[in-house]
């Protein structure tokens, strides 16, 4: 029996999980780390506690198993995209990653936009320069730490800088360099002419492969400390996502993913390079070699929920204690007393801006539409639908581009609401599906790994192999016309208060 070993550097923990070749679950375990806020709007980590993370949760794992490291085929790395890990001449960290969610690089954005040129630069990279991708915060590095951008030699992603401590192989894969706006994505390969522009150094730059490639073993040194054996192989990974939308098995035409964490994303393969002319969706390297995705992402999807749940929920939360149910559950069955549409109540879920298809940190979340008529049932509804609403934006854009929908598969927390599939299949007029794979980034960083080692001939070998469907939503016809007249009205409420939003971001920011 072969097994397989995926590694999650996630935002807040490394979760490793450890599979047998038929898919099933052999073990897992999670260990925490803190992220730094030393200014506001600034995130980050020490990449220090990453690799110790690892140590302990892959030591957890072999120990829970009770399988032999020499039995580990190979492992695959998966994580949080777009930091920054920039190292000196010698491997050593020069300063604390920044991360995903840092907003400090807004104005380096648009310096490089101005510099390449907007349609110059998405037709390079097919995105554009945004505060979280990696690209501005290392010009942010020259501008602001010139002592600590004048040692530097080598910038990784946090998984690869994992892959480093493991292999000592400075190497990542297309899907996370996809998120540097570094890379050509059309080719597949880093984009010299943006380097180039940008005054980047292109040996700062690690081995770009495809996800499924073998980048290195586990060295003497690693296997000292994490119990695995010298020698086994790593593979490439992928960024969270698209490591994602292979443990979802999100792998061919049709297929489409809606994962509904605090953020919602919504995910399709695509067999070209498909770019919104907009910029308003992401279009990234699949982890399938030879493949692309395009991506569109709701902030607070499952966020807007638990701030309901937190600061409206009172009463529901000292309900679901007494009964010993998940405040959730007693939610959802609330807004199921109330009429799709909520009788004219909308939920605006913008409660940390937005992304797609707006891309507008200005905009704020709100209830429009509130009459005398309207209860806490209508309410919770209300947030259930406007989150639906928000991935339906991304979900229009992907039939703009004819990218075929045929299935929805949704997977995280809010995908284990009976009642929120329900309300999503009607708002998308599609199919929703859940799957038997709950871990899906970690899984799916496992099953490239099993790709790499030779278990399975191919990506959707693979994913056939492991993943298979345990239920089917279908939209009701009756809810999805009337959200199919509701959702134009949806839309035209952000452009209405738009200029409200930049009004009231110039009074906080004073």
């Amino acid at each position: 029996m072969a097994y397989l070993m995926g590694i999650d550097v996630g935002t807040t923990g490394t979760k490793t999980l450890l599979i047998d070749e038929t898919g099933a679950i052999v073990a897992s375990a999670v260990s925490e780390y803190p992220m730094y806020t030393p200014r506001p709007q600034w995130a980050e980590q020490d990449p220090e506690d990453w690799w110790q993370a690892t140590i302990r949760s892959v030591r957890q794992v072999l120990q829970a198993s009770g399988v032999a490291p020499s039995e580990v085929t190979g492992i695959g790395l998966t994580g949080q995209m777009h930091g920054m890990v920039m190292l000196d001449a010698k491997g050593q960290v020069l300063r604390r990653c920044i991360m995903w969610n840092d907003q400090r690089t807004a104005a380096q954005c648009e310096w490089i936009m101005n510099t390449v040129g907007r349609e110059r630069f998405l037709k390079l990279t097919l995105n554009p320069a945004l505060p979280g991708f990696t690209a501005p915060k290392i010009i942010w590095t020259r501008e602001n730490e010139p002592d600590v951008y004048a040692q530097a030699a080598m910038v990784l992603l946090p998984k690869d800088y994992i892959r480093y401590r493991l292999t000592g192989a400075y190497a990542t894969e297309v899907s996370d360099a996809s998120g540097t706006v570094l890379l050509d994505v059309s080719h597949r390969r880093w984009s010299a002419e943006v380097l180039a522009e940008l005054g980047i150094p292109p040996e700062w730059m690690p081995e770009c492969v495809e996800s499924a490639q073998i980048t290195g073993a586990i060295s003497a040194e690693a296997a000292e400390m994490t119990g695995l054996a010298a020698g086994t192989p790593v593979v490439g990974g992928g960024g969270d996502q698209a490591a994602s939308a292979v443990g979802t098995g999100v792998v061919e035409p049709g297929l489409v993913s809606v994962t509904m964490g605090t953020s919602g994303v919504v995910f399709a393969y695509t067999e070209e390079p498909s770019r919104d002319p907009l910029g308003r969706l992401h279009t990234f390297c699949h982890a399938v070699p030879g493949k692309w995705h395009v991506m569109g992402v709701t902030l607070s999807a499952g966020g807007s929920f638990r701030w309901f749940r937190d600061t409206l929920g009172l009463a529901e939360r000292n309900i679901a204690r007494l009964t010993n149910v998940d405040p959730y559950v007693v939610l959802t069955a609330e807004a199921e007393q109330a009429p799709a549409g909520c009788e004219g109540l909308f939920f605006l879920p913008y409660l940390t801006g937005e992304r797609t298809p707006y891309a507008d940190a200005n905009a704020r979340g709100g209830f429009i539409g509130l009459t005398v008529r309207h209860d806490k049932r209508h309410m919770v509804r209300a947030v259930l639908e406007g989150v639906g609403y928000s991935l339906r934006d991304s979900i229009e854009l992907f039939r703009d581009l004819a990218i075929p929908i045929q299935q929805v598969r949704a997977v995280g927390g809010g995908a284990r609401s009976a009642a929120w599939r329900q309300i999503l299949a009607d708002i998308f007029g599609t199919e929703l599906v859940t799957i038997n794979v709950t871990d899906s980034t970690a899984y799916g960083a496992a099953l490239l790994a099993g790709v790499g080692s030779g278990v399975y001939a191919s990506v959707p070998e693979a994913c056939a192999q492991t993943i298979h469907i345990v239920d089917r939503t279908e939209p009701d016809t009756a809810n999805e016309e009337v959200y199919d007249e509701a959702y134009p009205i949806y839309q035209s409420l952000y452009h209405a208060l738009k200029p409200a939003y930049d009004a009231i971001a110039a009074i906080e920011q004073g």
